[in-house]
């Protein structure tokens, strides 16, 4: 399903009224001044969505830990990007075809470790555990329960730790159902060009937080979504990141940027802190 036509749905719920109230939300908090987003932690010399990539980014400084969160065809959460587990194990299949004990049984690739086999497809609990009160989690809501993910969120007393970047329409009218103070983000719609369309755009959708790559936003729209009270944290993922290329990101507004070198980035905020 396109971005697009994902928040044409989401303005045709909202404009039937089928989700009525407005909540305020109150955004986790932050150590870095732009906030830095870890994407599927720092899988630099880890895997992605591993035990170990999470703890990098805790190490890293960072403010988020991005994870996807996938559901077993026993109904167990793990952390997973893709549909199936073929490009990050050695096993093959569909994560929801696979029973929680055929996943703990494959091992995770990563070419940068010599002694990759002792690590495994986490589960949502278990990097519940290692992210409490030292880093925050922007949860990619791939394929999941809301009511089973919220239950565990709360059986750790993270609530204040979490936001949820949404990919279906019935993910978003379920967390504002069942969990409507939760912090949302979805990605720009790109048909957004200056001030005046970000502000009618983000008068017909309840959202929080704005995601989407970088090079859709302009200082204009950073500056006007920001107005209407909702923070850019845009994506700048790329083999080219470096120094130059996020104070491109610094010079749009952005609030936050989603990164796969976490630790570069940080450092590159207090480099810059320490010259204004």
């Amino acid at each position: 399903m396109s971005r697009i036509f994902l928040i044409n749905i989401i303005c045709l719920l909202l404009s039937t009224q089928l989700i009525a109230q407005s909540f305020v939300k109150q955004l986790p908090k932050s150590k870095n001044n732009l906030i830095v987003i870890a994407h599927r932690g720092d899988h630099t010399i880890a895997p992605e969505n591993s035990s170990m990539s999470i703890q990098n980014a805790i190490k890293d400084g960072a403010d988020y830990v991005e994870l996807d969160i996938r559901t077993t065809k026993d109904g167990q959460l793990v952390l997973m990007h893709d549909a199936t587990v073929d490009r990050m194990t050695n096993g093959m299949g569909k994560v929801r075809d696979l029973n929680f004990d055929e996943i703990r049984k494959l091992k995770l690739f990563n070419k940068q470790i010599l002694n990759p086999d002792t690590l495994q497809i986490p589960t949502f609990e278990e990097a519940l555990k290692i992210c409490k009160n030292k880093i925050n989690i922007y949860l990619d809501f791939k394929d999941a329960n809301v009511q089973q993910v919220y239950a565990a969120i709360k059986n750790e007393g993270m609530e204040n730790q979490m936001v949820v970047y949404i990919n279906a329409p019935n993910q978003y009218t379920d967390w504002r159902k069942w969990v409507p103070s939760m912090p949302l983000i979805v990605s720009l719609n790109k048909k957004v060009k200056d001030s005046a369309e970000m502000v009618s755009y983000l008068k017909n959708i309840q959202i929080d937080i704005l995601d989407g790559d970088w090079t859709e936003y302009t200082p204009e729209t950073v500056n006007a979504a920001l107005k209407m009270g909702v923070p850019v944290w845009a994506d700048m993922q790329s083999p080219n990141e470096n120094e130059d290329y996020w104070k491109q990101g610094i010079s749009l507004g952005l609030s936050g940027i989603q990164t796969d070198h976490p630790k570069e980035l940080v450092l590159t905020l207090k480099n810059v802190k320490k010259t204004n």
